[in-house]
């Protein structure tokens, strides 16, 4: 059991794309200090979004708050239904894999 929190942050939408598919916008946004930006898709009828939010925005291995790994056979969707999770916390969870993850130049670390 560890921290399963990968990276927190909070980032402002800067651009909102809802033209390819119907219900689902990509959304760009960068940190405050512009050294993290952010691409992801979201189901904007369940989370509906303006340019300018600013969002709360954690990746997490597991949400079980004590950190250990959700192989107990239930199902993302499982978790938290009658027990405290880390999406408790927030108003909309995803669950997926990371499709790219660029690192910065060592002059901007």
């Amino acid at each position: 059991m560890g921290d399963a929190n990968l990276f927190s942050d909070t980032f402002t939408l800067t651009s909102i794309n809802a033209q390819k598919y119907d219900r689902v916008a990509r959304l760009a946004a960068h940190t405050e200090n512009g050294d993290t930006s952010l691409t992801l898709d979201v189901n904007t009828e369940l989370f509906p979004c303006n340019l300018g939010d600013r969002l709360q925005i954690l990746l997490a291995s597991t949400l079980s708050l004590d950190g250990s790994k959700d192989d107990d056979g239930k199902g993302w969707r499982d978790v938290g239904r009658g027990e405290a999770s880390v999406a408790d916390e927030y108003d909309y969870v995803c669950h997926g894999k990371i499709y790219r993850f660029e690192e910065g130049d060592d002059e901007n670390m």
